[in-house]
């Protein structure tokens, strides 16, 4: 980064997390200028900026384009992501869409165009972080899941806890309902107060974002799901989760997991391990409990705020807020939501046919497990009964994919551990 130079951001995605994201880093955020938006459907890029207060935006269709924008201090509008992937002019790419196709598209032409990248999009992280992450350095650019979405405030809490010498054993989310059978039609009146996609909504409460946000957790901490889905307990409160976790898996290796309708309710949660009795004495002192095992939290999570940390220290520090440690520790398999006949073609995430579960790597991939990022418009090639995992075996998926191909190779190159 040139000394006294914003960051310049490009967004992909203005639905409403990119809206919010973009009014907040339009505040502005401290040395982050958001230089170009770009949306498959350009309106709604126009409508991102004028909502923030920064009207007429420039509509471009080249990376020369949006340089010469840039150059006169104007903000540009796009449909085409190469545009953003190819311009000198950015700095970063911020993908906030939700899918897995179009993002898997985006993010590799951000790499191979040497922009870093920070992803709000659990749906393409979970499924192809490996393999991202070591494009990204093999292209010396950061690539990471951003700060305010769960999983970027559990590892943030869980490397400063490192950072004092306290070994982290866990670490989640804080959830308050978890219903698999929700579709869009249960969720649209919710989705509607809120703005929301019902889609989204519905993503949100039958496990299939909590499961994504976990996988990608766990390929960032190296920790495991204790079982298919987790555990979950029910918590009044979240410091109540360290005692309602398995102690032998949390030691061996760590897991990743949830607390169910705890206070405070919204944030993330680490635990650590402390054995040391002197240690553990002070830290009753400071009125943490009596150990062994001891919760710490953060109790928010604002992603349309937060990523401003995660943008500056991916561009000036080169430092990712989560990434995956290496191949993949855990998955998000894909579940019937209902009895399914032959013929039928899945809905992917947040539809009417299928949750995901998170699951070890090895095991998914031992079982053949269709990862729910692949899911949408398989084929069924037989019946599927409801609450029943589909396997690869049961779906003809579309052919020509980008996201199939990239899978695949994550695949080859970090052939399935044992379960």
């Amino acid at each position: 980064m040139a000394a006294g130079r914003p960051v310049r951001v490009a967004l992909i995605g203005a639905g409403a997390t990119g809206r919010s994201v973009a009014r907040h880093l339009l505040a502005p955020a401290p040395g982050i200028r958001l230089a170009a938006i770009c949306n498959r459907t350009i309106e709604q890029a126009a409508r991102a900026y004028a909502g923030a207060g920064a009207k007429g935006a420039r509509q471009v269709s080249s990376a020369l384009a949006l340089d010469e924008a840039a150059r006169r201090g104007e903000f540009a509008i796009t449909d085409d992501p190469a545009v953003v992937c190819e311009a000198d002019a950015i700095d970063l790419v911020l993908e906030v869409t939700g899918t897995v196709e179009y993002a898997a598209t985006v993010v590799t032409r951000a790499i191979d165009g040497g922009k870093h990248v920070v992803l709000l999009n659990a749906e393409l992280d979970s499924l192809l972080g490996p393999l991202l992450k070591a494009r990204a350095d093999a292209a010396g650019v950061v690539y990471t899941y951003s700060d305010g979405d769960e999983p970027g405030v559990a590892m943030t809490l869980l490397r400063y806890l490192r950072s004092t010498g306290l070994r982290p054993v866990a670490a989640g989310n804080l959830k308050g309902l978890v219903d698999h059978y929700r579709t869009p039609d249960t969720q649209r009146g919710f989705a509607e107060k809120f703005a929301q996609s019902a889609r989204t909504m519905t993503a949100a409460a039958d496990a299939t974002k909590l499961s994504m946000e976990c996988a990608l957790l766990a390929n960032a901490s190296g920790f495991r799901a204790g079982r298919r889905g987790m555990y979950g307990p029910a918590c009044a409160h979240v410091n109540e989760i360290a005692g309602l976790l398995p102690a032998d898996q949390m030691l061996d290796g760590g897991l990743v997991d949830y607390a169910l309708g705890a206070a405070p309710h919204t944030g993330a949660f680490v635990i650590v391990h402390e054995p040391d009795p002197g240690n553990r004495a002070e830290l009753a002192y400071f009125k943490l409990g009596e150990g062994p095992f001891y919760v710490f939290y953060t109790p928010f999570h604002l992603p349309q705020i937060q990523v401003a940390s995660s943008i500056a220290r991916a561009a000036v520090l080169g430092d990712a807020t989560a990434a995956p440690l290496d191949g993949p520790v855990c998955e998000v398999l894909t579940v019937a939501k209902r009895d399914l006949d032959a013929g039928e073609v899945l809905d992917g995430v947040g539809g009417f046919c299928a949750y995901g579960l998170i699951e070890n790597a090895g095991t998914a991939r031992t079982q053949d497990a269709l990862p729910m990022g692949l899911s949408e418009g398989s084929r069924l090639l037989h019946a599927i009964r409801r609450d029943q995992m589909i396997r690869f075996a049961d779906v003809e998926r579309p052919a020509g994919r980008l996201a199939d191909r990239l899978w695949e190779e994550q695949a080859a190159r970090w052939p399935a551990a044992t379960p």
